[in-house]
């Protein structure tokens, strides 16, 4: 009885490591791999747009205080945030097209509502030469600069997975566990969403 034990036993343990092999040669682990990097690469993203949305507030109220009577476009800015910020993003945004366009399309708009701002401010000397508005306006230019860095990261990351995704034989792999290609920033929004909004106080 205790050799058949350990026939069976061995049995078992060869057969997990053959499928651990055969797993590993079609890319299964690859899979695994690149995709949570995908992931970290997509949070850091998320982490950048949410610093962005949390330095509007205190630069709306700042503009505001010089020129509260540019109503509309510190409604703009501030409509443009409110969308931006309810939008839930979750790691299920990353395989779903129609989710990952919509993200583009309300960053995009807070970008857009952002420099309309800034364009703004150029008008009021008092505005530019106020200590508060240059720090956060400094703070902005270099969140939008690592904004810019790590959606590079991700595009570069999910061109990878998504390579892997359609080579083969690990496209087999793909059908048989369901992995698919990723979004990634479209070319007809990257432009727009990659615009930081200008901050210059050379005038």
């Amino acid at each position: 009885m205790t050799t058949t034990f350990i026939s069976r036993w061995t049995r078992l343990l060869g057969s997990a490591i053959l499928a651990g092999v055969l797993l590993s040669g079609c890319g299964y682990n690859d899979f695994q791999t690149k995709d949570e990097a995908t992931k970290a690469a997509w949070s850091e993203v998320v982490n950048q747009y949410q610093r962005r949305a949390d330095l509007i507030p205190n630069l709306v109220n700042t503009v505001k205080g010089y020129a509260s009577h540019e109503r509309e476009t510190l409604e703009a800015v501030t409509r443009a945030r409110a969308s931006a910020t309810s939008f839930q993003i979750t790691p299920e945004v990353l395989n779903n097209p129609e989710a990952f366009q919509k993200f583009q399309q309300v960053q995009g708009e807070l970008s857009s509502a952002l420099s309309r701002l800034m364009v703004v401010s150029e008008k009021y000397p008092d505005l530019k030469a106020d200590t508060s508005f240059r720090d956060l306006a400094s703070q902005l230019e270099g969140t939008e600069n690592r904004i810019t860095v790590a959606r590079q990261r991700y595009i570069a990351s999910v061109q990878d997975y998504n390579v892997t995704v359609r080579q083969f034989p690990k496209n087999l792999t793909a059908m048989v566990f369901g992995y698919e290609t990723k979004p990634s920033f479209t070319v007809e929004n990257e432009k727009a969403i990659s615009t930081a909004p200008a901050v210059d106080f050379g005038k």
